[in-house]
């Protein structure tokens, strides 16, 4: 890292050059501020340490400078000239740390080590955030459809204000993707953070959302900060809102008309700023006349509705979605780019995606995980997905709405025949005895349900030479 000392003692200069050299640091020297000034057009430092009386000027000129053209220096102040005025006037102005002369080396090391940790660990910060904006960023959401470029649209334009959103939607459609980038790109200096609320019980939901006071029950053995605290200035995600107590949604709705909470075990109430985006899978409207959630709270959160169609809705977007998580697992894993087959993909299109885009996602890394060659074939494909659709149930019950027969026996035959085929290792003519049927039918059932690989003609002459 560099450093740049600015003292007008130039036997100090050198002394300090010979230390911090010592430990790493690239090190400039200045005498004066116009020195330093210089120095600092044809460097960047990381930490200056800089005397409080310069000859031509002082110290603390020099910090509102640098802080003001690059906040993320860090100034380290040293002077002769110890006061309480001039040290507050110091860290006022932007100054790291203030020490007195004389002093102790090894103390001005851990200082000068300190404000590089802090730089560092600010500049990460910056990093992560930065590569968090550019991942919700709406160009790297995977959808071209219609209805998903129309979310797209509404997203952007709501980013900004503090508005609730309630973002409805199926289970793996994506609605903390979407409430991700709604508060990466508005602007907000506060965190984002989310819980589940359909995951804990009520009084630890509480305790997460509002925080808790030491011994206000058994276990609280030191105060807890609650969440939306926690986001103060930031944002929220209340997913699965719908799965609250009604005895909860009286203290959410609380929060959200007087921007208080009160932690459990506490008589006094903290004022937050953050802008709350829920999330449920129920049809609220449902649950409001089954009296399982309050209408008022409804109304509160459901300022900007936003519903996320299923993956089953979007179909155009199935084979964008699929590239888009090849090449995410083939990096993860540490492969070469794989491709995908077209029998392959067509199965993937075929099948309905109840599990939406998230199971979508584990089915893709499912692939590239047992493929060995280079392209996805039907082979590493789930079972169900092969066969398009959820594995009907062999039953002899019959619903009350009744039944395609047609459809479920041809279901069935599916399930047989790929099974058939798993068996014999593709060979057609052995599944098709394993079945007592004749090649022949055998060909053209696994030719209409799709069994048989396009990818491998060869396979289909290999079959017709033995008969």
């Amino acid at each position: 890292m560099n450093l740049l000392i600015v003292d007008d003692e130039a036997s100090l200069r050198d002394f300090l050059s010979i230390v911090f050299e010592e430990e790493a640091w690239r090190v400039e020297t200045a005498g004066s501020l116009a020195e330093a000034r210089n120095a600092l057009a044809k460097h960047e430092p990381d930490i200056i340490l800089c005397d409080l009386m310069l000859p031509d000027g002082s110290g603390i000129d020099l910090v509102r400078e640098v802080k003001a053209a690059t906040p993320s220096v860090a100034v380290v102040m040293i002077t002769a000239h110890t006061s309480t005025k001039s040290a507050v006037e110091a860290l006022k102005a932007g100054a790291f740390d203030y020490i007195a002369k004389p002093f102790d080396i090894d103390e001005l090391k851990i200082i000068v080590r300190n404000a590089a940790e802090r730089k560092e660990l600010e500049e990460e910060n910056i990093h992560l955030r930065t590569a968090l904006e550019e991942r919700f960023t709406f160009s790297n959401i995977i959808g071209r459809s219609a209805r998903m470029q129309e979310i797209f649209s509404i997203v952007q334009r709501i980013a900004k204000t503090t508005s609730t959103v309630l973002i409805s939607g199926d289970s793996g459609t994506g609605k903390e993707l979407i409430a991700r980038a709604i508060h990466y790109n508005s602007g907000r200096r506060g965190k984002f953070v989310s819980i589940n609320c359909g995951a804990l019980p009520e009084t630890l939901l509480e305790s997460e959302l509002f925080g808790h006071e030491r011994g206000a029950f058994t276990g609280a053995i030191r105060e807890k900060k609650g969440l939306f605290t926690e986001a103060d200035r930031g944002t929220i995600f209340l997913d699965e809102i719908g799965e609250t107590s009604t005895a909860m949604q009286i203290k959410l709705l609380r929060v959200l008309q007087d921007h208080v909470v009160r932690r459990v075990g506490s008589n006094s109430e903290t004022q937050v700023e953050v802008r709350v985006i829920a999330a449920t899978n129920r049809d609220l409207a449902e649950s409001i006349r089954a009296g399982t959630f309050r209408e008022d709270l409804f109304y509160r959160i459901n300022v900007i509705p936003i519903a996320l169609p299923p993956l089953r809705q979007r179909r155009e977007d199935i084979a964008l979605l699929v590239e888009h998580f090849i090449t995410k697992y083939s990096k993860s894993m540490g492969v070469p780019q794989k491709r995908i087959s077209s029998d392959a993909m067509r199965s993937i299109e075929k099948y309905h995606w109840p599990g939406n885009v998230r199971e979508l996602e584990n089915v893709i890394e499912r692939m590239i995980a047992l493929e060995a060659s280079d392209v996805l074939t039907t082979k590493s494909l789930p079972e169900h997905v092969l066969l398009g659709g959820s594995m009907p149930d062999v039953t002899f019950e019959l619903p009350a709405d009744g039944i395609s027969l047609v459809d479920h026996l041809e279901g069935i035959g599916k399930i047989f025949m790929l099974k058939a085929l798993e068996r014999t290792g593709g060979v057609q003519t052995q599944a098709a005895e394993l079945l007592r049927m004749s090649f022949r039918s055998f060909r053209y059932y696994a030719k209409k349900y799709d069994l048989i690989s396009r990818e491998r003609p060869d396979e289909v002459v290999e079959v017709e030479n033995e008969i």
